[in-house]
């Protein structure tokens, strides 16, 4: 059966995506101010549902536009010297992270740094579901991996299995270790992804990094 719910001609940048919605033969225009694919279409699930209870689309429309996420949920912001901090260490599952570094390796930044900690309470899956991460990071041509964290050493061992060269990938023990390597990795038009489970305490990254005026 064909949808009669269809996104086209999405545009992603840093603070958002556009794109035109289809719905039954009507084109609408999409502004969703958070950036990543996985929402855009969460959007078009989201007028599905709309549609169900007979919302009129235009309040979609603008409910959609005005969509605020949770903090430190693809949150972004600048660091000291300019570049562009994508605050995303509320939590963190495979879909999340792939999701995550997904919508890092489409930007067009000088620089991608993926600064990746632990995904916590995966049990027997820990290792494979890490070594998943490790290949998506490799498939999106990241400039800079710096994994923190015991779990996240499987993430640097796939991507470098995956062909990444050894010498963009660090492996850190604390926060703090990541901290110092990013004050003198990162430049101006660069872009930092900041990925972990809440237990990894990445805020304490983002704090050290950005301007949190």
């Amino acid at each position: 059966m064909q949808s009669n719910i269809l996104g086209q001609n999405a545009n992603l940048h840093e603070n958002g995506s556009e794109c035109e919605a289809i719905v039954d033969g009507k084109k609408y225009n999409l502004h969703i101010p958070v950036g990543g694919e996985h929402f855009i279409q969460n959007s078009l699930c989201a007028i599905a549902v709309a549609k169900v209870f007979n919302i009129e689309m235009p309040k979609v429309i603008e409910g959609i536009a005005d969509f605020e996420l949770t903090k430190r949920r693809m949150e972004i912001k600048k660091a000291k010297n300019g570049a562009t901090v994508i605050n995303d260490c509320y939590n963190a599952n495979y879909d999340s992270m792939k999701a995550a570094i997904d919508y890092l390796g489409k930007l067009s930044n000088n620089k991608k740094i993926a600064v990746l900690g632990d995904m916590l309470e995966l049990g027997e899956y820990s290792k494979n579901l890490h070594e998943q991460v490790g290949e998506v990071v490799a498939k999106n041509k990241i400039n800079l991996l710096i994994c923190v964290g015991e779990e996240s050493k499987y993430i640097a061992k796939k991507a470098k299995d995956m062909g990444m060269a050894e010498s963009k990938i660090i492996l850190c023990k604390t926060n703090n270790e990541a901290i110092n390597i990013l004050q003198k990795e990162i430049e101006p038009q660069d872009v930092v992804l900041l990925k972990a489970s809440n237990g990894l305490h990445f805020n304490e990254i983002c704090d050290a990094i950005c301007n949190n005026e």
